[in-house]
């Protein structure tokens, strides 16, 4: 997990061309934040470039995710970006509120984890395992 190595903010910058790559960026960001307990910001281009091909078209909307708890933003969004509009958006992650929910938090997923079921490997197992 990215918090055992020190993670509180995952950032995913991201290039799609059409709102259903878009989701699939959000929800997977969505759910880091929820079972890492970090805040993950998502940012992707918009607009046209007409003389770069494969880049023509661009969608986008770029969000600060929150863990899902009482503690933060009810639906677990710090802030957002109007769709396929250039802007820029502020949120103040608030790093000892982060380690508040996941020390006493409505759900404890770190504190929780059961270690004894597995481990994680030296890197080049994991790297042969995903061959």
């Amino acid at each position: 997990m990215v918090t055992e190595k020190g993670a509180n903010i995952i950032f995913t910058p991201f290039c799609t061309d059409e709102r259903q790559g878009y989701l699939r960026v959000r929800y997977c960001a969505q759910a880091r934040a929820v079972e890492n307990q970090v805040y993950t910001v998502i940012a992707g281009t918009v607009g046209n470039l007409t003389h770069v091909e494969n880049m023509d078209i661009q969608y986008a909307q770029s969000a600060i995710f929150t863990p899902s708890d009482f503690s933060f933003p009810r639906d677990g969004i710090m802030a957002e970006c109007t769709p396929n509009l250039e802007m820029v958006i502020v949120g103040d992650v608030d790093l000892e509120l982060l380690k508040r929910s996941r020390k006493s938090g409505t759900v404890t997923f770190l504190k929780n984890r059961r270690l004894d079921l597995y481990e994680l490997k030296e890197r080049k197992n994991i790297d042969s395992l995903i061959k």
